[in-house]
C-alpha cells in the first residue's frame, strides 16, 4: 500500500523564513494557503445597464457633464481692461511663475500680476507695469553700465552702447522673459487669467522705459541720415545711444503723408486705406515689435518689483543672476575703418615707438591658397598678429588684433564696482575680519576703479 505523500517535505526548502512568518515548513504552507484563500472578491458587472444621466446642455451647446463650467466672474468683468487684483490669489499660473523665479515671499502675487499688464492693455498707471518697468530699467542699465565700465575701462563709447543693448536691451530682455516660461493672452481683458502676459496689438500705449530727450530734428536725422556725435548720443539719446522717436498720432501721420505727397512721394496706404492692425497682419514686423516691447517691459517690471519689496541688494542679485550672467562676445562689436592709422595714432598718444609690420611666416606664395602671417611690433614688443591670403590683409588683421587687445583690457573679475560701496556701508560686503593664516587683519576696503584716458578718435 502506497504511503501518503507529505507535500511539506518537498516544498519546505523552497520557502524562505521571513520576519513575522512561521518558521516551520508546515506552518508556512498552511499560512500561504490561508492567504491564498483570502483574495479580494471579484466584482462582476451586472447584465442590466446602469442608469445614465442625460448630459446637460447650455444655451451655447456646451456639454457641462464633460466640460465643467469656468469660474464665475463679476458681471462687469468683461468691461475691465485688466483682471481685478484679488484674482491673482486664485491663479495657478501666477503661483508657478512666482516659484519658478524663486522670488521672495515678500513679493505678493498682486504685484507680480501687475508686472504682466502692459500699458497697451490697461492705460491706467495704477494697474499697469509702466512705473515698475521704468524703475527696473533704471536698475538694470545702472548695473550693466557700471559692470562694463569697471571690467572694460577702455571700451569706445559706440562699442559700450552696443554692449549695453546686447546685454540689457529690448531683444535680450525679450529672450529672458520668454525663458521664464510666461504665456501670452490672445487679447487683454478683465476675464483673462492674471498669470498671462497682456498687451494690445491695436493700441501701442504710452510707457516710459528710460531716460532721454526727443530731438526736434529727429525726422530729418532719419530722413537725411545725419551723423550724430558721441557727445550728443550721451546727452540726448537713450541708454543705448538710440534716437528717442516721438509718439505717433493720427494727426502726425496724416501731416507726414501730406508733406510727402506735396514732394511727389506716393503712399499706397493713403491711396488704399486699410486698418493698420488687421487680423491678417498678425505675425508681421509690427506685431513682433510690440510683443518684444511687452516682454522686455515685463522683465524690467519684475526687477522693479524685487527692488520695491526686497531692497537694493536683492535687486542687484536678481540682475546678476538673470542679466549680467549672460555671455556677450565683445570682439564682434568692433568695426575699424582705418586700423593701421588708428594704431599709429594710439602709439603716438601713448608715446610708444611707431608700429612696424613684419612678416613672420608664409606658405604657398605661388599657389592658389597662400597664407601669410604678419605681426605688428612697437620696438621689441609684439602688439598683434594676423593672417590672411595677402600681405595687406594680414597686416590689417594684425592691426585690428592689436587695437582689440588694447580696448578689451580688463583688470579681472575681482574688480569692485561702485555699487559695492553701498554694501560696505550696510555691512554686506566689506570690512570683515579675516580668519586663518592666509588673511591678515581686515579685508581691503573700496579701491577706486581704473579710469582710462579715453577712446581714440580718428579723423
Amino acid at each position: 500500500m502506497m504511503k501518503r505523500l507529505r507535500i511539506e517535505r518537498a516544498t519546505g526548502q523552497l520557502l524562505a523564513a521571513r520576519p513575522g512568518c512561521p518558521s516551520t515548513p508546515g506552518a508556512a504552507l498552511r499560512s500561504s494557503y490561508k492567504c491564498a484563500t483570502q483574495v479580494a472578491p471579484v466584482r462582476y458587472s451586472s447584465s442590466s445597464s446602469a442608469v445614465e444621466t442625460e448630459p446637460v446642455y447650455e444655451e451655447d451647446g456646451t456639454d457641462h457633464s464633460r466640460f465643467p463650467p469656468l469660474e464665475k466672474l463679476p458681471p462687469n468683468t468683461s468691461t475691465l481692461p485688466s483682471p481685478l487684483p484679488y484674482r491673482a490669489l486664485e491663479s495657478a499660473k501666477l503661483s508657478a511663475l512666482h516659484a519658478r523665479l524663486s522670488l521672495s515671499p515678500k513679493i505678493p502675487l498682486q504685484t507680480l500680476a501687475r508686472t504682466l499688464v502692459d500699458a497697451s492693455a490697461d492705460p491706467n498707471p495704477l494697474f499697469n507695469n509702466s512705473s515698475l518697468a521704468f524703475l527696473g530699467a533704471t536698475i538694470i542699465n545702472y548695473h550693466a553700465s557700471e559692470w562694463f565700465m569697471v571690467h572694460y575701462p577702455r571700451l569706445p563709447m559706440d562699442v559700450l552702447f552696443a554692449a549695453m543693448a546686447g546685454l540689457a536691451g529690448p531683444a535680450p530682455l525679450n529672450r529672458i522673459a520668454k525663458s521664464w516660461g510666461i504665456e501670452v493672452a490672445a487679447a487683454p481683458g478683465g476675464e483673462v487669467d492674471p498669470g498671462l502676459l497682456q498687451f494690445s496689438l491695436e493700441n501701442p500705449g504710452e510707457s516710459i522705459a528710460g531716460f532721454g530727450y526727443t530731438r526736434t530734428v529727429v525726422d530729418k536725422i532719419n530722413k537725411n541720415n545725419w551723423k550724430r556725435s558721441v557727445a550728443s548720443k550721451v546727452i540726448y539719446d537713450d541708454d543705448f545711444g538710440q534716437l528717442i522717436m516721438p509718439r505717433k498720432t493720427k494727426e502726425s501721420e496724416d501731416k507726414a503723408v501730406e508733406e510727402d505727397q506735396g514732394q511727389g512721394v506716393y503712399h499706397e496706404e493713403a491711396a488704399n486705406p486699410t486698418p493698420k492692425f488687421s487680423p491678417t497682419s498678425y505675425g508681421s514686423s509690427t506685431t513682433r515689435e510690440l510683443s518684444e516691447k511687452a516682454h522686455a517691459n515685463f522683465a524690467r517690471a519684475v526687477v522693479g518689483a524685487v527692488y520695491t519689496h526686497c531692497g537694493r541688494a536683492a535687486a542687484k542679485s536678481f540682475v546678476k543672476a538673470h542679466v549680467l550672467c549672460r555671455e556677450l562676445d565683445l570682439e564682434r562689436l568692433f568695426a575699424f575703418k582705418h586700423p593701421t592709422l588708428e594704431l599709429a595714432m594710439l602709439c603716438a598718444r601713448e608715446e610708444f615707438e611707431p608700429p612696424v609690420a613684419r612678416l613672420l611666416s608664409e606658405t604657398g606664395r605661388l599657389s592658389r591658397t597662400p597664407v601669410f602671417v604678419v605681426g605688428v611690433y612697437s620696438g621689441n614688443d609684439k602688439l598683434g598678429e594676423g593672417q590672411g591670403a595677402t600681405l595687406e590683409q594680414a597686416r590689417l588683421k594684425a592691426a585690428m588684433h592689436a587695437l582689440k587687445a588694447w580696448y578689451l583690457y580688463s583688470p579681472g573679475e575681482g574688480a569692485k564696482v561702485p555699487s559695492d560701496v553701498l554694501e560696505m556701508e550696510t555691512g554686506g560686503g566689506g570690512e570683515q575680519q579675516g580668519q586663518g593664516q592666509g588673511q591678515q587683519g581686515k579685508n581691503k576696503g573700496w579701491e577706486p576703479a581704473y579710469i582710462d584716458i579715453g577712446e581714440l578718435i580718428s579723423r
